[in-house]
């Protein structure tokens, strides 16, 4: 890579140090990168002594709900596969660093000369997947110079990118880098074909086959049964990944709406958050997930007299919403006040119309679902209190919103049976 680029990557790293010292995230990810080569070292030793099969990199936890039906079929089909696991951010490794025996998890190092030549060494990959986002030059470049096959998958590509950019010389290298790009969209293809990049295949988006997966697999949640049960009659609204300022547009409109109820799974809480958030809603009304569980294990009918009580259930632990959904009339999901949205599949999948704000534009399927009239964005609390009032009230539209949601999941799966075939040959259902 050229002097400005490494430049910019020690800068990059300088200023994770320097931001240490305030963010325990941070720090985490300093300190796991610290302990990469030894991990991978331990790894090796006991496991993998000729190296890894798949190395697969995804940034954070996101992108590895991409990567994994890949991985889960490759454990599936190719037992005698080891497979590297690389994350860049906390979220992603502190959540998965214990995904599978065959599967190594570690934190991805720095982008520079010396990091990936050790990192590449040590991990001796035989085929290297990134996953999205993910373009880094100097590990692209070593993984060239060393003859190892390298795709991207589920990557998607918009005009303002700085590969399509006159300065963007440097990147456009880093493309032709991949052995072979598996893009989303026929848009991505197009702009990858006008700056000379051939080696594309539309595959779509592997999210859509997890989802899938995910709510094929899903557990029943008795005490959210419970909850719904206490009043049938009235919709649920499942609100996912919730931020502040979310709240601040739907938290009103429930308000207006008693007869509504909702579930609420904040983004991310500690013990004032969820403090905030009850007092926000009512505490008269509210309850935390887990006090409500005690209330369920200790009499299951005394948990349905208190919840005929209640409006409002505040999830105060992780791993559930893909689930909660289930349950839902409509959903609210969270983060398009703010940096940009999350997983709005992870809703659809179950069939029911999805809300959300109006940062979204990295995001194919929000623009899908929206033209088909599975989805709505709200940019404001006038505008959400006129999208949820309809999906409330009238049932005729919120039916039909389902369905186009239904319709458009179904259209979308299948991309990681594409892919698989092409890479490894193996044909999954």
């Amino acid at each position: 890579m050229n002097k400005a680029y490494n430049a910019a990557i020690k800068l990059y790293r300088s200023a994770a140090y320097f931001a240490a010292i305030g963010s325990p995230k941070v720090r985490h990810m300093l300190h796991g990168q610290a302990e990469t080569l030894g991990r991978l070292k331990a790894f090796r030793a006991e496991k993998a002594p000729g190296g890894f099969d798949v190395w697969f990199h995804a940034a954070s936890l996101g992108e590895f709900e991409q990567a994994r039906p890949m991985i889960d079929a490759l454990l599936a089909t190719r037992k005698e596969y080891k497979i590297l696991l690389s994350f860049f951010s906390p979220s992603g490794y502190e959540v998965r660093c214990d995904y599978d025996p065959r599967v190594a998890v570690v934190y991805m190092p720095f982008d520079t000369a010396d990091n990936v030549k050790a990192f590449l060494d040590a991990a001796a990959p035989r085929m290297a997947i990134f996953v999205k986002y993910e373009f880094w030059g100097n590990y692209l470049r070593q993984l060239a110079e060393r003859g190892i096959e390298t795709y991207i998958i589920s990557s998607i590509f918009r005009p303002g990118q700085i590969f399509f950019r006159p300065w963007g010389g440097l990147f456009r290298e880093m493309l032709r880098s991949f052995t072979h790009l598996y893009v989303q969209d026929e848009r991505s293809r197009r702009l990858l074909a006008e700056i000379g990049v051939e080696n594309v295949t539309i595959a779509g988006d592997t999210r859509f086959d997890r989802v899938t997966t995910i709510r094929d697999k899903g557990r029943n949640i008795p005490q959210i049964e419970t909850f719904k049960a206490a009043d049938p009659g009235a919709p649920l609204m499942v609100v996912g990944s919730s931020w502040e300022r979310d709240e601040d547009v739907y938290i009103p409109w429930l308000h207006r709406h008693p007869d509504c109820r909702a579930v609420i799974a904040p983004h991310e809480f500690d013990k004032n958050r969820l403090s905030v958030l009850r007092r926000r809603l009512g505490s008269d009304k509210t309850m935390l997930y887990s006090d409500f569980c005690r209330i369920y294990d200790a009499s299951p009918e005394g948990a349905l007299k208190v919840a005929s009580q209640l409006s409002y259930i505040i999830m105060d632990c992780f791993g559930l919403l893909s689930s909660l959904y289930r349950y839902a009339a409509f959903a609210y999901v969270g983060g398009g006040f703010g940096k940009s949205i999350h997983n709005i599949n992870e809703a659809t999948v179950y069939g029911i119309p999805v809300v959300f704000g109006p940062r979204h534009s990295k995001f194919n399927e929000a623009a899908s679902l929206i033209d088909c009239g599975g989805a709505f964005s709200v940019a404001s609390a006038a505008e959400t209190d006129t999208v949820l009032t309809r999906l409330l009230s009238d049932a005729d539209a919120r039916f039909a919103a389902g369905r186009a949601a239904d319709a458009y999941i179904k259209a979308n799966v299948g991309a990681t049976a594409k892919i698989m075939k092409d890479i490894f040959n193996i044909n999954i259902d």
